[in-house]
């Protein structure tokens, strides 16, 4: 077995340490949590830089899988279980060789953490290269598996529609330049409604992100957008699930 198919089997080999952030997705219908999103932080809280400027080719492998048990692990131990909330997770798909075995550790960490995999999501971002041949096959075994797979970033990468047309995500998160100022921007307005149309007809849920005002939060909700997520609900807490008294509107 290649050297970087063992630190991806294993999670090894990385010469540093890291922790998580978590983040709220709101559902607008009734107001529950919809999921946190684990963002990657220093063990003192530095931001992201900090720990992905430590990663090279030589450690993809690892890093990818120490992220997704971290993830799980930090989020069992914080009571995610009982919050009733899923586990949103970012994943490098450059980083996985064969689905099946890159797997093998997410699944046992999720049962150990006693996380199900259907409150699992994982999220890759569209400015990734990626061929989506081989990107369907990975999620054609996650959504096997109970996961679900969404598309981060939505609307500011390299493929925009045709890759949402060549494969099958179970969520698109629209990017924060689409959601900035919408309020007042005609032609994102006009841009986000449609792509929310769009998605219902594919029977795909969107996550409208970079919520940041009052007046954004009821644009969107006038537009049909269901889930949210932005620091006008709650900033990222490290090693912390906020609790619903804790995001704004909510409490």
């Amino acid at each position: 077995m290649p050297e970087t198919c063992i630190g991806c089997r294993d999670g090894e080999a990385l010469a540093f340490d890291f922790s998580m952030a978590f983040q709220p997705i709101i559902d607008l219908r009734d107001g529950a949590i919809f999921a946190y999103e684990a963002l990657v932080r220093g063990t003192a809280g530095e931001g992201a830089a900090s720990v992905l400027s430590k990663v090279t080719q030589n450690n993809l492998y690892a890093f990818d899988q120490r992220c997704r048990v971290k993830a799980i692990e930090l989020a069992g131990k914080l009571g995610l279980v009982e919050t009733g909330a899923r586990l949103s997770i970012n994943f490098m798909p450059r980083a996985i060789y064969e689905p099946r075995a890159c797997i093998r550790l997410t699944l046992s960490a999720s049962r150990r953490c006693g996380i199900p995999a259907d409150r699992l999501i994982f999220e890759f971002t569209e400015t990734e290269q990626i061929d989506a041949e081989r990107l369907n096959t990975i999620l054609r075994v996650y959504e096997e598996l109970g996961f679900k797979a969404a598309i981060d970033d939505f609307g500011t990468g390299h493929s925009g529609l045709s890759m949402l047309a060549d494969i099958a995500p179970s969520i698109i998160k629209l990017d924060m330049a689409l959601v900035r100022d919408i309020d007042s921007h005609s032609a994102r307005r006009t841009i986000v409604r449609h792509m929310l149309a769009m998605a219902r007809d594919m029977s795909v849920e969107v996550v409208c992100e970079g919520v940041e005002s009052a007046a954004e939060l009821d644009t969107l909700a006038e537009l049909g957008a269901r889930l949210v997520q932005g620091y006008h609900f709650c900033r990222p807490l490290f090693e912390r699930l906020a609790a619903p008294e804790e995001i704004n509107g909510l409490g």
